[in-house]
Order: structure tokens, then C-alpha cells, then sequence
């Protein structure tokens, strides 16, 4: 008995027909790739529409304000007449509250690393089961108001408080001696304040390090010192930057711990622009000050990345 060769029957679905043997089906494939090539577009849309309304369109006053004419006021009103020169005024007449600013912001942000980068280092490869609950601990500050935190350093470091009393006591501090309205109290409220956002982003960092990285460099024969520098370091060093800018950036423009902490000899740049906007009126200045603070942390911001990025550590 012969058998005859059966043909091979292919569905025109397999070949990018549609049931009717045309192209159909590879037309509507073809349809559905260029749709959802725009879902990512309109899933971005709601961001996109929230940043334009609440940072694009105030960043654009803010330039315009900046450009006032400066003989306006709230009285006669402002013109815009790009007046560039309130750039040049405002740096000759604020340029040591940016300085200073910059000064406390940079001390604030290498005491929240030393300080920051302990904990962290605890909370990622010594608490165990405490892990979460220190990191609560960590948030916790978050859930009471910025004000008060500042308010609560106010006493603390009060002429009267058992910290002043206990270094006079010691002979740290004369008898006239105090810690409020100096730089160090401004100092210590911005590391207080701004701790946790250097903590979080150096646990992020540490706790995705390998173990066995540390436990091969101590085989190897390294000192807990050098294993330390050699490798724990360089591979938390994303963290580090990323808890840096986060520090540094906010308390650069902090007025906050400056007027609750310090005296009129500690004023910092956001306290200037503070007194432009709400006492003086004087939009241009201030218009123009904001400015000036955000390009000179923008160049430093990018500068900085530049030098110690995480593209160089990957």
C-alpha cells in the first residue's frame, strides 16, 4: 500500500494574512506597534502638564521678574525692561550672605556625611532584624513640623539650657559664654534637619553591597581599614553623591534655621531674599538674587557631578 505525501496546510493567519488570504492581519500588527509607540508619551503627560504649570510657568516669572525695571513698585508697578544690571547690583550688594550660605550649607553637608554615613553603615550591616525600625527612626523626624524641629533646637541650645551650663560648668565656654545666634547653632540645625536626606540614599547604596566583596578582600588580606577603602567606599560612592546634593542644595537656600537659630550676623541668602520679597517689595532684587542662587548651584550641581558622578563608578 503507498501512502501519499500529505501537503502542509498554512493558515493565511501564519503568514500575516487575514482569514480572507490578504494582508490584513499584518496591517493591523503593523497598526498596533505604531500605537504603542505613543503609550509612553501619554502615560508622561500628566507629569509633563504638572511640572509646565507649577515649575515652568512660575520658573518664567521668576525670569521675568528678574528683568523688572528697578524704580518699579507695588505702587506704580513693574515694567519689563531686561534690565540685567539688577544681576550685577544684587551680587555687589548680597555677595556675603552667598558666601555664608554656601559656607554653612557646605559645613551642614560633610557633618550630615560623617555622621549620616555611620549610621547608614550600622543600619545596612549591623542591625538584623532592627533594620526597619531604625529606618523609622530615621524618617520619624518627617512626621513633625520643620518649624518646631528648628524651634526645639532654639531650646536646647537656650543661654539658660543644661548645654550652655554643663560647657561653662567645664570651662568650654566663659561665663558670658553661648551656643544661640552663632554659626554653630545655624550650622547644627541644618545637620539636624537635613540628616535623613543623606542617610537614605547611603543605606540605598550600602545595603545593595555584596557581603562576600568584603568577606574576599579580608581573604585576601586586607585590613577591615583598607577593605573599607577599597571597596565598600567606591561602591556606595553613588549614594554619597546623591546624599550630598541633596543636602547641600536645600540648606543653601534655607532661612529657616538662620532666623530661628542665628543672629543678624548669620543671615543667609534665603533670609535676603525672604526680607526682598515680603517686607521691602523690591521684586526685581529679589527676582533677580533667586536667580543668581539657582545658576551659581546649577554650575556647582553640575560641576560636582562631572567630578565624582556615578557614571565613572558603574
Amino acid at each position: 500500500m503507498t501512502h501519499q505525501p500529505q501537503e502542509a496546510v498554512v493558515e493565511p493567519e501564519a503568514v500575516g494574512l487575514g482569514p480572507s488570504g490578504d494582508e490584513s492581519g499584518e496591517s493591523g500588527a503593523a497598526a498596533r506597534r505604531r500605537s504603542g509607540r505613543f503609550t509612553g508619551y501619554w502615560l508622561m503627560l500628566p507629569s509633563a502638564l504638572w511640572l509646565a504649570l507649577f515649575f515652568l510657568i512660575p520658573f518664567y516669572s521668576l525670569i521675568a521678574m528678574s528683568l523688572y525695571d528697578p524704580e518699579g513698585s507695588n505702587l506704580t508697578g513693574y515694567d519689563m525692561t531686561w534690565h540685567f544690571a539688577n544681576y550685577v547690583d544684587v551680587i555687589q550688594k548680597y555677595w556675603q550672605p552667598l558666601l555664608r550660605s554656601f559656607w554653612y550649607a557646605a559645613l551642614a553637608t560633610v557633618a550630615c556625611l560623617f555622621l549620616g554615613y555611620v549610621l547608614a553603615y550600622a543600619i545596612a550591616f549591623k542591625a538584623g532584624r532592627w533594620k526597619n525600625l531604625m529606618l523609622v527612626l530615621v524618617i520619624a523626624p518627617f512626621f513633625t513640623s520643620f518649624l518646631i524641629r528648628t524651634l526645639s533646637w532654639k531650646l536646647i541650645l537656650a543661654d539658660d539650657g543644661w548645654i550652655v551650663n554643663t560647657l561653662q560648668a567645664v570651662n568650654i565656654l566663659g561665663a558670658d559664654g553661648r551656643l544661640l545666634a552663632t554659626p554653630f547653632a545655624v550650622v547644627a540645625g541644618l545637620t539636624y534637619n537635613f540628616l535623613p536626606f543623606m542617610v537614605l540614599p547611603l543605606f540605598a547604596s550600602l545595603d545593595k553591597i555584596d557581603h562576600r566583596l568584603v568577606e574576599a578582600a579580608g581573604d585576601l588580606y586586607a585590613s577591615p581599614a583598607r577593605a573599607f577603602f577599597k571597596v565598600t567606599l567606591p561602591l556606595s560612592m553613588p549614594g554619597v553623591v546623591a546624599g550630598t546634593l541633596l543636602t547641600f542644595i536645600p540648606a543653601a537656600g534655607d532661612y529657616i534655621n538662620s532666623e530661628l537659630l542665628g543672629s543678624p550676623n548669620q543671615r543667609m541668602i534665603g533670609n535676603i531674599i525672604q526680607n526682598l520679597f515680603t517686607n521691602q517689595g523690591d521684586y526685581a532684587a529679589a527676582g533677580a538674587l533667586s536667580m543668581t542662587l539657582m545658576i551659581v548651584i546649577t554650575i556647582g550641581v553640575v560641576l560636582y557631578i562631572r567630578r565624582a558622578g556615578t557614571e565613572d563608578l558603574v
